[in-house]
């Protein structure tokens, strides 16, 4: 059973290290500016659990950091994960529609991005089988597009931009 609640202070340190023991660097730092953000309320910050057990995150920023989804004032769905041994037991999904519950309160549409490497496969399946659609805008490197002819580094900063209408 998936069980939602808002991220809190205590929360930052616990994250850090449940991700850091699957090598990922996700220092508490950012979880504390999470928190922070939440309660200056420029962000929703979700933690599920199983069993009791931390599972993963997810979050909702009211003000995209990507100018056309600024620009329109679509929220954006960042930093979704879930620690592996919670994979493919709804936690993505029910942090999901928990963000997108709470984007509907503010508009009609909801923004994300997504990776183009193929650890990002899943979530790319997920998202399109939401309804998700690219926002027709091409790949965004770090928040701001990328232009014809120019070379990334295909890495987490490398995604392509999708919306999905919620009513």
């Amino acid at each position: 059973m998936v069980t939602l609640r808002a991220m809190m202070p205590d929360d930052a340190l616990p994250l850090q290290e449940a991700f850091a023991a699957i090598g990922w660097d996700k220092p508490s730092a950012q979880f504390e500016r999470y928190v922070a953000e939440a309660e200056a309320g420029d962000r929703v910050c979700l933690v599920a659990e199983v069993d009791g057990r931390l599972a993963g995150y997810c979050t909702l920023c009211w003000e995209s950091g990507y100018p056309p989804f600024r620009a329109a004032r679509i929220p954006e769905i960042v930093d979704l994960n879930v620690l592996p041994g919670f994979r493919r037991r709804g936690v993505a999904t029910a942090l999901v529609d928990a963000l997108e519950r709470e984007a509907a309160t503010r508009g009609d549409t909801v923004g994300l991005g997504v990776g183009l490497y193929a650890d990002y496969g899943p979530a790319q399946r997920m998202y399109v089988a939401r309804g998700y659609l690219p926002d027709g805008r091409g790949i965004v490197y770090a928040g701001q597009p990328v232009e014809p002819g120019a070379s990334v580094a295909i890495d987490d900063d490398a995604c392509l931009m999708f919306t999905r209408r919620l009513a």
